[in-house]
């Protein structure tokens, strides 16, 4: 009977909802959005674990790689080239493919193979190709577009990707690059052992993101609070009693919450649409992607009228709505502190015994880590009103705007308070892992072995490659200041499986002085180079008159070896780092003590210096080397090298906290024009009173502006203990990154401002005396 009493008052409030005339639907849509944008997020969320499954889905799939025994040609098998380039700074998938029989492995995505000098290219290629922008990446792809990759041989809308078709290719067959393939799918790699650190990392990310979603869709059912009292107290003096008006309001918000979920799978519909149009970090997906797991999806639809429900009861708890009034509209008992310091303290505690795992100590459990994280933000939301009540209390003289902001805050607290809880959390979860990911980023980021300083990239080619007219062909290339090219083999004591090596590096005087600290040096000299004690082989063959054998082979490897005499007159000399920093040894070889036959069991390495003036000079750099050694990928060096998975997991940091960011303002934005119709009359009765509408735009800038200074100092002190705490959980050395500090509560001030300056018309468009108006 009660539980049916109880269903009765819910479907009541939500036609009052719905039958509240102009007013009630302007409430009801403004609840509804903003559930709505909080839902969309949340599905977005929920869809996400699908759509990274479908891109690992779809990059094994394709996957042609072979690190396996080589296969013999057949009538099902396919050559093919990774001739993978960089644009700018986006990165070009590229393969080209000579299939040897009719049942050769088609990738994914093609319909039928490219003829020679064809190519097939993706949808996001073939647009940049046919732009200003991509005039120099054509010069590198001297093939005929005969079509466009489908959906299923592509990881995002925006990938750049091509297909190319060629002949002879099996003559260059060098695994992994250029390999014969039977099949696609099968790259015979293990998969990457789990890093504790980095799961911790993603729940973190997780949660921090999440949290402000929640809270906004908490503040969201509570738009129209005070018109919704003075309803609530009609109702009572109609003949409802106290809990009946509670259960009618839960009722209410039920229906905007409800509305709100259609309203959020409208958006997120719009947006999976967009989703395909668009590339945030380099990432971009197919809309096709974006399926949420109806399992996450049916709890999102449960939990968000649920909440909505509680949150309005729980709002309620300290309200009597009398007959004749709210008492609310009284001044507020004070707010208590201490339950609401239980909330970060008990968030410390769930953290405390994970602290100092780091790498080495088993994993984190991951439901202390969710709840210790959801404890501490949530401690925000519980903090800020006591903040807020606490410091405006004590703020009076100021000049007349000042006073009507500081008045309306003393009056609801509360409400202001919530307006800015969601960005305090977001803000608080920003520094702590701005913090985190200061903290371990040395542990997943190590500096590179190449000297930047004496070249910036590299152009790395194969066996009896032609380095001699790739290095003189860089050297009158746009944008290169200094080309430096080496050969190298090694040589063994036997024609197989040799006992002793040592290393063997050709080239010129020039280059040879880059390896090693050569007293003099003429074509036709042979150097000997000892790398240290450990290399004991060096001086054992370095005899005159020895025989050895060039690039020797082994017993499941079979080469062809090259015998090369060891010369008499070996000069004595000293190594030095290369510009790849490898400190080489054994035999430095200037060109002229080679012969015709020994020359090709080589392969050879060009080191280029750019001149940073000229743009675009990788650019030219990649389309000489793609005309003289098509099958090569030059490489661009970097002073550091970064773990891929930890940079993958910070992209999806940024990706999120952008979605966050823009729900943040969109929020506020609808938070802020509800605030203003509530207060419709009253500026209406102002600016007749004779009040200038500067004053009164200054005091609703005071309005937003102290609460959101009180949370984004809150959020700074949650988000430093917060990070901290990660922090030591790591292992990590507490520092704090003032910068990164700084930059995420300056964000949070200007999504504010921005948020303030949307709001001014519609807020002049109020202050008019017709405001006034009433029926």
């Amino acid at each position: 009977m009660r539980m049916r009493q109880a269903t009765r008052d819910l479907v009541m409030g939500a036609r009052f909802a719905f039958t509240g005339g102009r007013e009630g639907w302007v409430r009801l849509l403004l609840t509804a959005v903003g559930v709505g944008l909080g839902v969309s997020l949340l599905l977005l969320t929920t869809a996400l674990p699908a759509a990274l499954a479908t891109r690992h889905d779809r990059e094994f799939e394709r996957a042609d790689h072979t690190y396996g025994r080589p296969i013999s040609k057949a009538d099902n098998t396919l050559v093919i080239a990774d001739v993978d380039t960089t644009f700018r700074s986006h990165d070009v998938r590229g393969r080209v493919m000579d299939p040897e029989g009719a049942r050769a492995p088609l990738p994914p995505g093609l319909d039928s193979f490219p003829q020679p000098g064809e190519m097939v290219v993706s949808p996001a290629l073939k647009t940049l190709l046919a732009s200003d922008e991509g005039r120099i990446l054509r010069d590198r792809l001297p093939y005929r577009i005969v079509g466009t990759i489908a959906e299923q041989g592509l990881v995002g809308s925006h990938e750049l990707a091509y297909y190319a078709g060629t002949k002879g290719l099996a003559a260059q067959i060098a695994p992994p690059d250029v390999a014969r393939i039977d099949r696609f799918g099968d790259p015979g790699l293990a998969p990457e052992k789990s890093d504790p650190v980095l799961l911790m990392l993603m729940l973190v990310v997780f949660v921090a993101l999440l949290m402000p979603v929640g809270v906004f869709i908490a503040a969201a059912v509570r738009f129209g609070g005070e018109r919704r009292d003075r309803r609530l107290a009609a109702l009572r003096l109609v003949g409802s009693d106290s809990g009946m008006t509670r259960r009618i309001a839960a009722g209410e918000a039920l229906a905007g919450a409800l509305l709100g979920l259609v309203f959020g799978t409208f958006f997120f519909l719009l947006g999976r649409q967009a989703a395909g149009s668009v590339e945030v970090f380099d990432i971009s997906v197919f809309p096709g992607y974006l399926n949420p797991s109806p399992a996450l999806a049916l709890l999102v639809a449960v939990a968000v009228p649920a909440a909505a429900v509680l949150v309005t009861l729980f709002a309620l708890r300290g309200v009597v709505i009398e007959p004749l009034g709210v008492v609310r509209a009284a001044k507020p008992a004070r707010r208590r502190l201490w339950w609401r310091l239980l909330l970060p303290l008990g968030g410390l505690a769930l953290l405390y015994p994970m602290v100092g795992k780091g790498h080495d100590h088993g994993d984190f459990n991951e439901y202390l880590v969710v709840g210790g994280l959801l404890l501490l933000l949530v401690g925000v939301t519980a903090l800020l009103p006591w903040v807020v009540e606490a410091v405006v209390a004590r703020l009076n003289s100021g000049g007349v705007a000042w006073q009507l902001a500081v008045r309306r805050l003393q009056l609801s607290s509360g409400t202001a308070a919530r307006m800015v809880n969601g960005i305090a959390v977001a803000v608080a979860g920003a520094i702590a892992l701005q913090m985190l990911f200061a903290g371990v980023q040395s542990d997943y980021t190590k500096e590179s072995q190449h000297d930047v300083t004496r070249a910036q990239m590299q152009v790395s080619l194969p066996k009896a490659g032609p380095v001699d007219a790739v290095a003189e062909q860089l050297r009158t290339t746009e944008g290169v200041r200094h080309v430096t090219a080496i050969e190298e083999s090694y040589a063994g004591d036997r024609r197989t499986d040799p006992q002793r090596s040592a290393e063997m590096t050709v080239g010129d005087c020039s280059a040879l002085r880059e390896l090693a600290q050569l007293p003099s040096c003429e074509d036709g000299d042979v150097f000997v180079v000892a790398r240290g004690a450990d290399d004991t082989d060096t001086p054992k063959l370095a005899k005159p008159g020895l025989t050895l054998y060039i690039d020797p082979g082994y017993a499941d490897d079979k080469r062809a070896e090259v015998p090369w005499t060891v010369p008499h007159g070996l000069k004595q000399t000293q190594s030095r780092k290369a510009p790849d920093g490898v400190l080489h040894g054994g035999f430095l070889i200037t060109k002229g003590a080679l012969t015709a036959k020994e020359a090709p069991a080589f392969r050879g390495d060009v080191y280029v210096s750019l001149d940073r003036s000229v743009p675009d000079a990788q650019e030219y750099v990649r389309n000489t080397a793609a005309k003289v050694a098509p099958y090569t990928s030059p490489q661009t060096w970097a002073s550091t090298q970064e773990s891929g998975r930890f940079t993958s997991i910070r992209t999806g940091l940024f990706v999120g906290a952008t979605c966050v960011l823009a729900l943040i303002g969109a929020s506020l934005l609808v938070s802020q024009l509800e605030q203003l119709r509530e207060r419709k009359k009253l500026l209406s009765s102002l600016v007749a009173f004779g009040t200038r509408r500067r004053t009164l735009s200054l005091s609703v800038l005071w309005q937003t502006a102290i609460p959101i200074a009180l949370g984004l100092l809150l959020a700074a002190a949650v988000g430093l203990t917060l990070g901290a705490v990660l922090l030591k959980m790591v292992a990590a050395s507490l520092t704090v990154d003032w910068a990164s500090v700084l930059t995420m509560t300056g964000i949070g001030a200007g999504v504010v401002l921005l948020v303030t300056v949307l709001s001014l018309p519609p807020l002049l468009r109020l202050m008019r005396p017709d405001g006034l108006r009433t029926e």
